[in-house]
């Protein structure tokens, strides 16, 4: 689900993590991760597959070509659970092909950071630099301990300081550093703005102060003109 600013603005995408069972709980994605996953959806959607709240994030693979109709709805409308070890495969194939994970050296009997589980740990390393540690931990779904008797914060609370980790979770930070660009300059332009229109209240304010003097004087001379006569 999106989350947007009073600008409507996405800032955030919100995500229900083992829904519907005793240890679901709620987390977020950048705006960044949030766009991902919609394009994924629409992608989906694009085959035929009727997207609904129910739906699950990751599906099964569908035949993307129908060679016998030469379309592509009705292709995806059956759905399946990836189970986490689907996931996992997928992250696993990605991170060869990509050339990020290279075979064992000799006397190495594990990776140096696992496929899935690796980026819950960038998640965490990162988030913590910003966040409230207890609110990382609640992010990931982690059991608080004694803490969740006595800190029990909103919802919101926690979605305000996840924000300000963001612009650290962000894997492209061209388009966030962009996008703070362009709010500084607008609101510079603004303050400009408001400057000069100030500045030119300031200068009406003044020639309407002068014209005043000017009357008062005219009307003075009139008078001085009358005892004179």
């Amino acid at each position: 689900m999106p989350l947007s600013d009073a600008e409507g603005q996405i800032i955030a995408g919100r995500l229900r993590v083992y829904a519907g069972d005793s240890e679901e709980y709620y987390t977020f994605v950048t705006p960044e991760a949030y766009a991902s996953l919609k394009e994924w959806f629409d992608f989906r959607i694009s085959y035929g597959e009727k997207i609904n709240p129910d739906s699950w994030v990751m599906r099964d693979i569908w035949q993307t070509t129908n060679i016998k109709y030469g379309a592509r709805l009705g292709l995806a409308t059956v759905t399946k659970k990836l189970k986490s070890s689907g996931v996992k495969r997928i992250l696993e194939r990605a991170l060869w092909e990509q050339g990020l994970r290279r075979p064992l050296k000799d006397g190495e009997k594990r990776h140096e950071w696992k496929a899935a589980h690796g980026f819950r740990k960038y998640y965490k390393t990162h988030a913590e630099q910003l966040m409230k540690p207890i609110n990382v931990e609640i992010t990931m779904g982690h059991d608080i301990g004694v803490s969740s008797s006595y800190y029990k914060p909103t919802e919101s609370e926690v979605l305000e300081d996840y924000l300000k980790a963001v612009p650290l979770l962000t894997i492209n930070g061209e388009n966030l550093v962009l996008q703070k660009q362009i709010k500084e300059l607008t609101e510079k332009t603004t303050n400009n703005d408001y400057l000069v229109n100030a500045k030119l209240q300031e200068k009406d304010d003044a020639l309407a102060t002068l014209s005043d003097q000017v009357m008062k004087l005219m009307i003075e001379v009139q008078e001085l003109k009358k005892q004179h006569t």
